[in-house]
């Protein structure tokens, strides 16, 4: 709240009067006081309201008093204050007719707290000053209260479209303002021009009603001729209210919607899913049927089965639809929908029929068993697949998933192993997608095995060798499944491979000089034959060649070092040169024979021996040591 000395500015006023007056106190003498009062003071509820009565002449002293008009035009005084040595002193002399009482400034201002609608009144200034004459002024005060937001209560019956005068469709309540606001209606969003007099189209009537704090609360009820039209329409009401400074407000009811009562004109009969485009269903599945019509509320629906032109009643219900559970092939045939609607017109088509076809396909029957043994190089006997369905099923054959060709029949001819598969007859209905049946059987073709060596693994460049290692396979193909055997020991059991009806074996060894004279022979066999194969290894390099060369120059190495020691032990003795000369000499030159001893020189030779052999250790022991 502001202070009483708050100029009346601050409130903003929307404009001021200037009043000047001009008094004739004594006849012939003519004086002038002049006033600046504001006509027009605008100020929301619960604000503070100071009205200010300025006088615009520099007088030395004058009386000035706020007086009250009432709505019966008697004046009461408020307030008075007197202006004398520059000093204005008051007093208010109604404190009790108001709560918070009036109040009076010290610029001689009066002051409302918290102002309210009992507030509205006329407000005059009267300003006395003796020989200068006196002057009146009246300031009107209007106090603006926003509405709460506006309360609608939609009709909550059901409403006929073909009732000839308006009807009441909502009432709308707008409380607590000031002024009244008013009341607007809307339709989908678009303002309802509706006027105050009563007709057969359209048309609202209103009410004020003043609240016992002063407020005023206003109601409106809106009457219409309904239409088809408006059973999906969406309707409101607002309240528009006043503002100061010519401002203005709105404030928006929540939308609603009306229950309508109108006769049927359009239905609607269909097969739910899973129908196709053309009216199929599969037998075996859940059929909805649902049938629709326009009327409201909705009416009841009666579904029948045309059975020799007469109708079977299959089902009633509210909700417009009808199942059929695992429906069967003989459920085939024309179903009804009746709208039982006794408000439609007679032109109006309440019944509607349709198709039922239910399709079907039944198991596939083929002329052979699931496995069909013949023999390699003949001809098949043509196998023949039937299938009877509803609407008529195509036929298709593949083998191994690789289409083969259309119809009923299929024909091979020169048999050989690879005709031996798996192959489908495949019945299926363009029309009726997902409606289709297979059935199929297994060629056995019997013949003595076939054979496929496979390359040998590592491949050398430059030819075997002894010890290298290779690794071998052979596949085969037959029926009964072929056994495969090596010449060798080492393979493994034969594993499918390579394709479908081929087998194969691995063998892993060393190569070997026998290898490669004899080979290695991969053989398959069973009851109608056998067939082998052999693997050429051509020359294989031994690994000895390989060895000589490596012993040769461990020899000449080994020699090589022989002929260096001996040259550095006769190095270690040029003390005694003719030490190796001597041995030279000692020895009997080649072609000279040897000369034999005398039995003189003998017991000498036999001592000198004995002597070199048992007490001639530093004889015998230098002698050595002379020798080379």
């Amino acid at each position: 709240m502001e202070p009483p000395d708050a100029g009346i500015g601050a409130r903003g006023a929307p404009r001021l009067l200037w009043l000047a007056f001009l008094l004739t106190v004594h006849p012939g003498v003519q004086a002038e006081v002049h006033l600046s009062v504001p006509s027009l003071v605008e100020v929301m509820q619960g604000e503070l309201v100071t009205l200010d009565c300025t006088v615009l002449e520099n007088l030395d002293q004058y009386m000035l008093e706020w007086f009250l008009t009432d709505r019966s035009g008697t004046r009461h005084r408020l307030a008075s204050a007197e202006y004398r040595n520059s000093k204005l002193q008051g007093s208010v002399d109604d404190s009790e007719s108001r709560s918070p009482p009036y109040q009076l400034d010290s610029q001689g201002r009066l002051v409302l707290a918290e102002a309210n609608v009992g507030d509205e009144r006329d407000y005059g200034c009267v300003v006395k000053a003796g020989a200068a004459g006196t002057a009146e002024a009246t300031a009107s005060l209007r106090v603006f209260a926003k509405p709460e937001a506006p309360e609608v209560s939609p009709n909550k019956g059901t409403l006929s479209v073909m009732e000839e005068l308006a009807q009441e469709i909502a009432t709308c309540t707008s409380r607590n303002g000031n002024p009244a606001p008013q009341i607007s209606w809307y339709r989908d969003g678009q303002h309802l021009k509706v006027p105050m007099e009563m007709n057969q189209d359209r048309y609202m009537t209103s009410r004020t009603v003043r609240e016992a704090s002063g407020l005023l609360s206003l109601t409106s009820t809106l009457y219409l001729r309904l239409h088809k039209k408006d059973r999906n329409a969406s309707f409101h009401c607002a309240a528009q209210y006043n503002l100061p400074s010519g401002r203005h407000g709105r404030l928006d009811s929540p939308t609603f919607h009306l229950t309508l009562h109108y006769p049927t004109e359009h239905v609607q009969f269909w097969l739910g899913s899973p129908s196709t485009t053309e009216g199929w269903v599969r037998e075996g599945d859940s059929v909805h049927m649902l049938c629709q019509g326009d009327g409201s509320p909705s009416p009841e629906y009666t579904f029948f089965r045309l059975q020799n032109d007469e109708e079977q009643r299959v089902g009633v219900n509210l909700q417009g639809n009808l199942t059929l559970t695992s429906v069967h092939r003989n459920q085939s045939g024309t179903y009804g929908c009746r709208v039982e609607d006794y408000d439609a017109e007679d032109y109006v088509q309440l019944v509607k029929t349709l198709e039922l076809r239910v399709a079907y396909l039944d198991p596939l029957e083929l002329s052979v068993e699931e496995q069909l043994p013949v023999f390699l190089n003949s001809s098949l006997t043509p196998v023949h697949c039937s299938a009877h369905g509803l609407p008529k099923p195509t036929l298709h054959w593949t083998k191994d998933s690789v289409p083969l060709g259309d119809g009923a029949t299929l024909s091979i001819s020169d048999i050989t192993f690879d005709s031996a598969g798996t192959y489908l007859c495949e019945a299926s209905t363009p029309t009726v997608p997902l409606l289709s049946r297979t059935r199929s059987f297994r060629l056995l073709v019997q013949g003595s095995p076939e054979l496929k060596p496979l390359e040998m693994e590592p491949k050398p460049k430059d030819g075997w060798t002894e010890g290298d290692e290779v690794r071998l396979a052979c596949s085969a193909r037959g029926y009964p499944e072929p056994t495969l055997t090596w010449s060798q020991r080492g393979g493994t059991p034969p594993e499918p491979s390579g394709g479908p009806g081929w087998v194969s074996s691995v063998l892993t060894l060393k190569v070997s000089s026998a290898l490669g004279r004899e080979g290695v022979s991969c053989e398959a066999s069973n009851v109608h034959g056998k067939t082998s194969h052999v693997f050429h290894f051509g020359t294989v390099a031994p690994q000895m060649a390989q060895a000589g060369v490596a012993v040769m120059a461990v020899a000449v190495s080994v020699g090589l070092l022989l002929l260096v020691v001996a040259a550095f032990y006769c190095m270690r003795r040029k003390g005694r040169p003719g030490c190796c000369r001597r041995a030279e000499k000692g020895a009997p030159p080649p072609g000279e024979p040897e000369l034999s001893h005398s039995a003189s020189e003998r017991p000498e030779h036999t001592g000198l021996l004995i002597g070199g052999t048992s007490g001639g250790a530093r004889s015998g022991s230098g002698g050595f040591g002379d020798e080379c």
